[in-house]
């Protein structure tokens, strides 16, 4: 793995609380925005903590992008430093690092959720994900957001439109060329905790559906929700029942 940087944290739920969840944001995006599986947390007793990956949110900027210094990062990244998380959940990116975290140290987490995750994507997949950052560099404003996605909460608008004014646009780029094969199936096959994913709809968008889902539900360790009508991102899209198959699947 390579050499991991310290990640800045917000937090939600009590500093007592006995279980500990750490959010792990997608693309291009920061950990203010994962605030819906915050709130829902702290609210069930949990303590959560998200994180602003590498180069994106007031983390620290480095030259490697990797998803291995993603998940050097992540893996790194413990309550208290040294227990392990009771939940890690991931989305897209997050859901990638995260899953390659767990796998190369199953006692980082006890449980994993991972949201639409990034396990492998195929060239029209990389293509969607550059058309969107590159749209959301072209106009980081609340008003931008808002016209591509009027559904959202006002909170995810304007969190979404500082992630972008945040973010160092090399990064985000060079996540891409960095990765040129993404791919992370055989962390997947090797996860040994318990495992569950929120999918998005593949009638609206997923990048983990068909083939692929089929292939990395086979490790017995897995199993996999839908949220219908939501895309990439289920929290922001439907959030009130992305937020109910998190809590069943913790059930």
């Amino acid at each position: 793995m390579p050499a991991p940087v310290t990640l800045p944290r917000l937090s939600w739920g009590s500093p007592d609380a006995a279980r500990r969840a750490l959010l792990i944001h997608g693309l291009g995006s920061n950990g203010a925005l994962m605030w819906r599986f915050g709130v829902a947390l702290a609210d069930a007793g949990w303590r959560a903590y998200a994180v602003d990956l590498r180069g994106h949110g007031v983390a620290p900027r480095a030259l490697d992008y990797t998803i291995a210094a993603y998940a050097a990062d992540v893996g790194a990244t413990r309550p208290d430093g040294v227990s392990p998380w009771n939940l890690v959940v991931g989305h897209s990116l997050g859901g990638a690092a995260a899953t390659v975290a767990s796998a190369a140290d199953p006692g980082w987490t006890r449980r994993l959720v991972l949201v639409d995750p990034a396990i492998h994507l195929a060239p029209a997949d990389r293509d969607t994900v550059r058309e969107s950052q590159e749209r959301s560099f072209a106009d980081p404003t609340p008003a931008a957001v808002r016209a591509e996605h009027p559904r959202w909460h006002e909170q995810d608008i304007e969190l979404k439109a500082v992630s972008a004014q945040q973010a160092s646009r090399w990064a985000v780029e060079q996540t891409s060329v960095q990765n040129a094969t993404w791919d992370v199936r055989d962390a997947a096959s090797a996860l040994t905790v318990p495992t569950h994913v929120i999918g998005s709809d593949p009638a609206v968008y997923s990048i983990f559906t068909g083939q692929l889902a089929e292939q990395v539900l086979g490790n017995p360790m897995l199993s996999m929700s839908v949220v219908a009508g939501a895309g990439h991102s289920p929290h922001r899209d439907e959030p009130d029942a992305t937020i109910a198959q998190l809590l069943g699947a913790l059930a």
